[in-house]
């Protein structure tokens, strides 16, 4: 191919080889982010993050792959992704769990170089599809959920009114609630931090926000 400025315009045989990368991959973190994760735990916002973060460190390491950069800095590279984390709301540790995945299969796809063939990086991302996929929808039917509420009624703080207390919790968010624990207590403005546990179910839904807060109440903080 005729050069321009003395920089090659297209090597073919790598250019064919990122497109069938950048495909395989796609497929692979689309399937253990749209079809494992969102169907579970429909979450936009997540969906979103899973997808861009993936192809973005899989372009990223490809590019690396053509540079004679050394192994230990392209990990170092691998681990500053691996430990991202958004200031304005603490990562669940699912979420987090999948964001790991999805860096780590696009890591490794776009690590792969000729020496690795097409049968390994398949069997490879079919065995981390696959180990998701029976963690998801076989032996973890049921996944116990936390969330953080905002507690007033002080009088059902009391260790010896928890039963009343997990039934008011459940009638105000519609949970079925399997443990609480109570957090800091504020008397100044009878305000309690309630952590609730309860069994996440596949199209379960409450009053409760994304922050795990009760409709209608005020954070102060």
């Amino acid at each position: 191919m005729s050069d321009f400025l003395n920089i090659e315009l297209v090597y073919w045989e790598d250019f064919f080889d990122l497109v069938i990368r950048t495909i395989f991959n796609l497929l692979v973190v689309l399937y253990l982010a749209r079809i494992l994760y969102y169907r579970k735990t429909p979450r936009k916002d997540y969906l979103f993050s899973f997808i861009l973060v993936s192809q973005i460190i899989f372009f990223i390491l490809c590019n690396l792959e053509n540079i004679n950069i050394n192994i230990g800095v392209a990990l170092g590279l691998f681990a500053i992704f691996g430990i991202i984390r958004y200031r304005t709301l603490q990562i669940p540790i699912r979420e987090m769990t999948y964001l790991f995945l999805v860096v780590g299969i696009s890591a490794i796809n776009g690590l792969a170089n000729r020496r690795v063939s097409y049968a390994e990086l398949l069997f490879t991302n079919l065995a981390v599809m696959t180990m998701t996929y029976l963690l998801e929808k076989v032996y973890l039917i049921r996944i116990e959920a936390k969330k953080e509420i905002l507690y007033e009624n002080m009088e059902l703080i009391r260790p010896e009114k928890r039963e009343e207390l997990i039934r008011d919790l459940e009638q105000r968010t519609g949970l079925k609630i399997n443990r609480v624990d109570i957090g800091r207590i504020d008397y100044m403005r009878d305000l309690a931090r309630v952590y609730i546990y309860y069994y996440e179910e596949l199209g379960q839904s409450s009053d409760v926000d994304d922050r795990g807060q009760i409709a209608g109440d005020d954070d102060d903080d």
